[in-house]
């Protein structure tokens, strides 16, 4: 968990702030849904395939009566996040406001999956902090450049070639890929199987019945 601030570091604003504990805990959400709540997220380059996989594993959730939801990077973008834009400290920022977002849902009792490139290494080390060892689970969809442009279901890697798009992650601007996520997913075997590998993830933590 991340660490409290010193009260010599708090902004008169932050002062005035109490954090008002819930009578309903999130153990008690959890025992009601019958399952764990968790966050499962998805980081990988721009058509790599995070978001259809993502999808399909929340059909799976939804299926087995799992409490779910998936927060997508464009729909994001297109609320909560609307006035930022892709140089690094935009990208820290939206970050931020995620893991924030998928914290709450989390502490409602859900199974959250997250489906956003999240290039930098320290944001999604500092989304990791706010949640405790067995909620957050980094799945990795490693799937090559050359396939993600061949892919290039949005357009967007042609117009970042050709100059029209800066800060585009895998082109002009980064990705650190994660070092030892819980999953580790081939982004090129097909669906069904990377569905499978995350369900049997799911059911050995207990956050699915097998």
């Amino acid at each position: 968990m991340a660490e409290l601030k010193s009260l010599g570091s708090l902004s008169p604003t932050e002062l005035n702030i109490v954090w008002h504990q819930h009578a309903i805990e999130r153990t008690q959400r959890e025992t009601k849904n019958g399952h764990k709540a968790a966050v499962l997220w998805f980081t990988g380059l721009s058509g790599s395939g995070k978001s259809t996989l993502a999808d399909a594993v929340e059909r799976q959730l939804f299926a087995a009566n799992i409490q779910t939801y998936l927060l997508d990077g464009d729909n994001v973008r297109h609320g909560l996040c609307h006035d930022l834009g892709f140089n690094e400290s935009d990208r820290q920022e939206n970050m931020r406001r995620i893991g924030e977002v998928a914290k709450l849902m989390v502490d409602a009792g859900l199974v959250v999956s997250t489906a956003f490139i999240s290039p930098y290494r320290a944001d999604r080390q500092r989304v990791r902090e706010l949640f405790s060892d067995d909620q957050f689970i980094e799945i990795y969809v490693d799937t090559p450049l050359y396939i993600c442009e061949q892919r290039d279901p949005k357009g967007l890697y042609s117009k970042a070639r050709a100059g029209e798009i800066a800060n585009f992650t895998g082109i002009d601007s980064p990705y650190e890929p994660p070092i030892s996520p819980e999953l580790y997913i081939k982004g090129e075997q097909p669906l069904a199987q990377s569905v499978a590998q995350i369900i049997d993830y799911l059911k050995l933590l207990k956050i699915m019945n097998s």
